[in-house]
């Protein structure tokens, strides 16, 4: 315990280092609005990317159902936002996002987890447009196809950043604990790991309850950042974009989907003045990616500071 409390502590330090630096140039004129909005935008997709990667990475569940949940904390966000326009109605719609995002995995994980492969991907799909269809046709809570506008602008950078780095390493310390060597442990093999009597049931859904929540979570960043939320905001190509972050960086690997979010996130900055090559340019470059680099750009490698104190001490 003492050696995690000193690897959080030194991944907080680091990470209140990257706060400061943001800071300092943002107030020297370095990183204008836009660039703003560009770390944002990396932010919610490092938390939704992080979850999703501890589900199929980590889990190996194959799951498209993140935009589903994702859309349940941008309606919480939206919808108790509007009623209640405080950081204290922000955070009982991200708790009130989680939970319901949390209680809807759980039924319908411990049904659809017992699926595998392709079968497994389509119910996931399922639910996620279930979730949106209950949306469209929510009447005037969540004023169907129109969507809610006039989402009061909550969400910061500051705040985003913050949240970011909170569940990334929440989920590394899940990760790095018993239930999620149990976790690796189903994605290694299924049959022995339940033959060394790990339930390999409960850690699956378990994976996928706190996937579904760390969306929600992003979701509600999402509501105050956009200030806007449609049903068409989280198709099944919602869910795509996500995969596409952890694929990208390289399933089992939470470095590398801090890395993907960041480059995926300043390509697409500097993509904007493509116009409609935008997309093919963005594409080509994922495709270049997985010919040359199918496992990801870090595969399941991990970059780990205990090593790397290791390493030091050994050295000196």
């Amino acid at each position: 315990m003492r050696k995690n409390l000193k690897i959080n502590l030194l991944w907080f330090l680091i990470a209140t280092l990257g706060f400061a630096l943001i800071t300092i140039l943002q107030s020297v004129g370095i990183i204008n609005a836009f660039a703003v909005q560009i770390i944002m935008q990396i932010g919610i997709n490092l938390i939704l990317a992080v979850g999703l990667n501890l589900i199929i990475g980590f889990s190996g569940q194959f799951s498209l159902g993140h935009a589903g949940f994702m859309a349940i904390g941008a309606y919480s966000g939206a919808i108790i936002g509007i009623q209640n326009p405080t950081y204290a109605g922000f955070a009982l719609s991200v708790i009130i996002g989680m939970l319901i995002s949390g209680v809807i995995a759980l039924i319908v994980g411990i049904p659809t987890l017992r699926l595998k492969g392709d079968y497994l991907a389509i119910a996931t799909l399922g639910v996620s447009e279930i979730i949106r269809i209950v949306i469209v046709n929510g009447g005037s809570l969540t004023n169907g196809p129109a969507g809610l506008f006039g989402i009061p602008a909550f969400t910061t950078w500051q705040l985003v950043y913050v949240l970011a780095v909170l569940s990334t390493i929440l989920t590394l310390n899940v990760i790095r604990s018993s239930t999620g060597r149990a976790i690796l442990s189903v994605r290694e093999d299924e049959i022995a790991a339940e033959s060394m009597g790990v339930w390999t049931t409960k850690y699956k859904v378990l994976a996928f309850v706190f996937g579904a929540m760390t969306a929600s979570i992003a979701g509600a960043l999402y509501a105050g950042f956009i200030q806007t939320v449609t049903p068409k905001d989280f198709t099944f190509m919602k869910s795509i974009d996500i995969l596409i972050i952890a694929v990208f960086g390289g399933l089992g690997s939470i470095t590398g989907t801090v890395i993907a979010a960041v480059v995926l996130g300043i390509l697409n900055m500097y993509l904007q003045n493509f116009g409609d090559l935008r997309m093919i340019i963005y594409s080509l470059a994922l495709i270049i990616v997985m010919i040359f680099r199918p496992g990801g750009l870090l595969g399941t490698k991990e970059f780990s500071l205990k090593q790397l104190l290791a390493k030091t001490k050994e050295a000196k």
